[in-house]
């Protein structure tokens, strides 16, 4: 099993890793120029790729590129949730989820990915707004993540920004294997 699947069954035990391999992966990358260029790079793959091909499962059991840009619509939103937390509630508590639990309770597989992109993209932006408007005292700011703990708003846009890499890199990796 892949580090950055970090399984809601085992996210304490995995958190570390999962953390250490996020971040090692957005490197010495700018995250908010990450978080400003998924959307435009995800854009760019519905629009360059079959229709079709972006439903087609990597292998059984796994994602298409659909569920993965429905993923990230959902993610966003639970991101959403917890910047404005930690933006508004002294050391906000951070819920976890299991993204495989929302796939099969949000029915991803009959998403349309262009629905979910717009999805993605309308959250995107708003918490891009107001991130650029935080000031030096809202980036230190803490929330208190379950499965984590303690977490500043910059190393939550440093992780989001990680996120978005895993996602792009696996996106790719599925289109390979469609194509």
């Amino acid at each position: 099993m892949s580090v950055f699947t970090n399984p809601a069954s085992g996210a304490r035990e995995a958190a570390d890793a999962y953390i250490a391999a996020v971040l090692e992966l957005l490197g010495d990358r700018d995250p908010m120029e990450v978080l400003r260029a998924t959307g435009p790079w995800l854009g760019s793959v519905v629009d360059g790729t079959d229709p079709s091909a972006l439903r087609r499962l990597e292998a059984p059991g796994k994602w298409s590129v659909a569920h993965a840009i429905q993923h990230l619509a959902d993610a966003e939103a639970v991101w959403a949730y917890r910047v404005r937390m930690v933006l508004a509630h002294d050391r906000a508590p951070l819920t976890g989820y299991d993204q495989d639990a929302f796939a099969r309770a949000f029915h991803y597989e009959e998403r349309d990915p262009r629905d979910a992109l717009r999805v993605f993209q309308v959250m995107r932006d708003a918490n891009l707004w107001l991130l650029e408007r935080a000031t030096p005292a809202d980036m230190e700011r803490v929330g208190v993540h379950a499965e984590r703990g303690e977490e500043r708003l910059p190393h939550m846009i440093a992780l989001n920004a990680g996120h978005d890499l895993v996602h792009r890199r696996q996106i790719e990796r599925i289109i390979a294997a469609v194509s």
